[in-house]
């Protein structure tokens, strides 16, 4: 397979805005095409992802936030988490546009964070369970290995105490040791 041509720039303040919108959409529409845009599914004013979620994400401690690039043209981005003193990162946020979908687009973003970041021993993201695309892309594509399953009966443990999530609240999390 010929390799994506993909670079990742840093996010610019004056492209907050577009990021947000074009992260909203890239999970929508994994959302619709599993489940034609059900409720159920959405967490605030119609959205799978809120932006409340995405702000966190970029305003968290130790987070970068990039744009991914494919020839030249703005395609995705990504959110990551580092803990260089622990080598440890943590992928909180990967999107590509679909209509960028199928081009080697998310591949080509994830070699370049390993690249850019050569000292992190351990990597971790999650997904959630509906997102087939993604489960494939992180375990076939990129060497990612299911390590945990959260759900009602398996909560996550980063999530508040009183924290109710609802039934279909499920994702999977993932753990790539660099070099096995």
């Amino acid at each position: 397979m010929k390799q994506a041509k993909v670079t990742l720039v840093p996010l610019e303040p004056e492209d907050r805005e577009q990021f947000i919108l074009d992260n909203q959409e890239a999970f929508n529409y994994g959302a619709m095409v599993e489940f034609g845009l059900r409720d159920e599914h959405m967490e605030a004013e119609g959205q799978i992802i809120s932006r409340e979620v995405i702000e966190a994400s970029i305003d968290g401690p130790g987070a970068e936030t990039w744009r991914i690039l494919y020839e030249g043209r703005k395609a995705g981005g990504l959110v990551l988490r580092l803990e260089p003193e622990a080598k440890r990162g943590e992928l909180e946020l990967l999107f590509t546009a679909p209509a960028e979908h199928g081009k080697g687009v998310g591949y080509g973003a994830w070699l370049a964070v390993e690249a850019l970041h050569p000292e992190i021993e351990v990597w971790e993201t999650c997904t959630p369970y509906f997102e087939t695309r993604n489960i494939h892309f992180y375990i076939n594509k990129c060497g990612f290995a299911a390590v945990e399953f959260f759900n009602r009966y398996h909560r996550d443990p980063h999530m508040p105490a009183d924290f109710e999530p609802p039934e279909e609240d499920m994702m999977f999390r993932f753990v790539k040791v660099m070099g096995k």
